[in-house]
């Protein structure tokens, strides 16, 4: 019998995944929705300045709310169920990337890791092997090789075409996969965290969590000039998060970064990064940043939204409260019903 510590972690929801962070496309706009008395005093004034100024208009606000609103309250038995499903209807084109092997990894990705599991490695060492942006804390490296990135978009659009079900992967991206549901969580994106992306996160990100990353939430995002073309200015309920160009050919669609979400933005400075098909884009998670549109072709990108339980357990990255626990599956937000004791995130 396993002792009570060498058992995984069960990892839960905050509560607040069901009120806070609700995404009005129309408006670019996110809002906290506990009541329409609460929503009418926090944003109605707002969102007049923003063009909503209709009873119909604002009716319209409202009944994508509650969709939302429903469509979270059910997400953990729908995710099952689709994942229960996938699993009886599809069949995968190539199996074989399922199961991260070093053979996919760049070879200047392997010579980061190396050093960075080395004894004497140091963040200073470590920069020397990264390629620093613009933006500040903002890291590139070419992360897979160009016949994985090819294969593994075959493997995607494979799926996309079947009749399997599929689920969005988050408020903001209409088109794209959630890879826990389509089977890659233990056998790709666990060892790729643990293995390979822990040992860099823990000298680049030690005050934000980076050397205990325990969980984390993947997905593909498409951006296509008939469907989702950019992405609004934002931050990620992550601690850490790897960003990574697939493919296929397209123009524009630089990535741009701000500060921390702390910051107000009257008193931030953007920076635009470029996207670079088999680069990733290292960034912590609370860091503002989004996507200018695409200008033509197509897109796909890898997101890994890796958390620390010890950080998110004292405070909730979405609420900004401590987090009140509700049940999940698999890795749900990261959060476990222990809290942690050393500093969280800090601006720098």
């Amino acid at each position: 019998m396993k002792n009570e510590e060498d058992r995984p972690p069960k990892f839960y929801f905050c509560n607040c995944f069901t009120t806070d962070n609700i995404f009005l496309e129309d408006y670019k706009l996110h809002v906290r929705f506990v009541s329409e008395q609460q929503f009418r005093l926090d944003y109605q004034a707002v969102l007049r300045r923003l063009g909503c100024v209709t009873d119909p208009q604002f009716e319209d606000v409202l009944n994508k709310i509650s969709q939302e609103v429903e469509r979270r309250r059910s997400l953990r038995v729908k995710s099952a169920e689709r994942a229960a499903a996938i699993r009886d209807i599809y069949r995968p084109l190539h199996p074989h990337v399922y199961h991260l092997q070093e053979s996919y990894l760049a070879p200047e990705f392997k010579r980061i890791v190396e050093y960075c599991r080395s004894g004497d490695a140091s963040e200073e060492g470590l920069a020397g092997l990264l390629q620093a942006e613009a933006a500040p804390r903002v890291f590139r490296f070419t992360v897979f090789e160009k016949r994985f990135c090819e294969e593994l978009i075959e493997e995607l659009q494979h799926f996309e075409q079947s009749a399997a079900p599929k689920g969005r992967p988050n408020t903001m991206n209409h088109y794209g996969i959630l890879l826990n549901e389509l089977g890659f969580d233990e056998g790709f994106v666990t060892p790729l965290r643990e293995r390979y992306l822990l040992p860099v996160t823990s000298l680049l990100y030690p005050d934000c969590g980076g050397r205990r990353l325990d969980s984390h939430k993947a997905f593909v995002v498409k951006y296509d000039m008939h469907e989702d073309l950019d992405l609004s200015y934002h931050y990620d309920n992550a601690e850490v998060t790897l960003n990574v160009s697939l493919g296929k050919d397209f123009t524009e669609g630089n990535l741009y970064f701000g500060d921390m979400r702390q910051v107000p933005l009257s008193e931030t400075e953007c920076s635009e990064v470029e996207h670079r098909v088999t680069e990733g884009l290292l960034h912590r998670g609370q860091q503002m940043h989004g996507a200018l549109p695409i200008s033509s072709g197509q897109r796909w990108n890898l997101i890994v939204w890796m958390r620390a339980s010890q950080e998110r357990n004292r405070l909730c990255p979405m609420c900004n409260r401590g987090p009140a626990l509700a049940e999940g599956e698999g890795f749900a937000d990261g959060f476990t019903s222990h809290s942690g004791t050393d500093a969280s995130c800090v601006l720098t």
